[in-house]
């Protein structure tokens, strides 16, 4: 656009970032009203076409739980044809097979760091969730799939309030010695602000998780998203979720507004000079045409600020 935003590198931050794009499943599953199967899958093949390599496609839960991503069976096979990787979510071994059934090569875990939004989400206590997905994990590693681990509540929990740090690196330890691939920092209600996040990074690097195994997931709920991404990066972090559009919130979670919006951590990237493959402008067309099927607004900035000036 006219050549802005303008580029200033900056020596300190990683080259390159990989965007795992959630929008089409954590963005998607707190949405009231059913969206068509098709038009997921048109979303997920703009998405693609956009530039984004990894595409959360869907979860393999059970209906009652997410009604929204009931058609889990119905849409992966066709996303099927895309260059691109498409994880899964699995809550327990039905949901892997029904996943493997269909060829999925990567899945993902969600637990918790908190005992109140186990109880919530999985209803279980943090231990007995962890006891429920080491055959998921296990199974899925014997089927050479690539397996992350969500750990939800990091930064804070609207029940518990302040989470420990240490409780934090405790609960994300045991996911990685389930033998999870990567990890997948949670600030679920958005309370996060970069010095917690810098803290969280180093804690868990003296308790010998390494930087790259490590994403981090962040809501915008008091517009900390970039800031607390920045931070990451600084600590040396290349994985960040974000969801197109800045869809998404959690739906046991009420006080979880969107997600971090792809467009605005792409713009933010691209001033950096730090690559993505993204194509901006093919980015926010999606997100307007998906804001279209939704029937209401982007919350993105950016993709507000795209279609004004259009």
């Amino acid at each position: 656009m006219n050549g802005l935003p303008m580029t200033f590198p900056d020596p300190d931050l990683p080259a390159r970032v990989r965007i795992h794009e959630v929008g089409a499943r954590d963005g998607l599953q707190n949405e009231q009203t059913a969206v068509p199967t098709a038009v997921k899958a048109e979303f997920v093949h703009r998405l693609a076409a956009a530039g984004l390599t990894t595409i959360e496609a869907t979860s393999f839960v059970h209906p009652k739980w997410v009604p929204q991503l009931a058609d889990a069976e119905e849409l992966f096979p066709l996303l099927t044809d895309l260059d691109a990787a498409l994880p899964v979510l699995v809550p327990n071994e039905r949901g892997l097979d029904r996943a493997l059934a269909l060829g999925a090569s990567r899945i993902a875990v969600f637990g918790s760091a908190t005992e109140t939004f186990a109880a919530r989400n999985l209803n279980r206590t943090v231990a007995e969730s962890l006891a429920m997905f080491e055959p998921v994990v296990a199974r899925a590693k014997e089927q050479r799939a690539h397996v992350r681990g969500y750990l939800s509540m990091c930064f804070g929990d609207p029940w518990e309030g302040a989470v420990p740090l240490p409780q934090v690196v405790r609960t994300a330890k045991a996911l990685l010695d389930l033998g999870c691939d990567e990890l997948s920092l949670g600030d679920t209600i958005g309370v996060a602000t970069p010095g917690h996040v810098r803290a969280l990074l180093r804690a868990l690097n003296e308790e010998g998780v390494a930087t790259d195994r490590i994403g981090v997931h962040f809501h915008d709920t008091y517009g900390q998203a970039l800031s607390n991404t920045l931070a990451a990066l600084r600590h040396g972090v290349t994985t960040v979720d974000a969801s197109a559009g800045g869809l998404g919130g959690c739906p046991y979670a009420k006080s979880a507004t969107g997600n971090l919006a792809t467009e605005d951590l792409v713009w933010m990237l691209d001033g950096l000079g730090i690559e993505t493959g993204v194509d901006l402008a093919a980015l926010t067309a999606t997100s307007v045409w998906m804001a279209e099927q939704l029937g209401r607004p982007t919350p993105s900035r950016t993709v507000r600020a795209f279609s004004h000036k259009e």
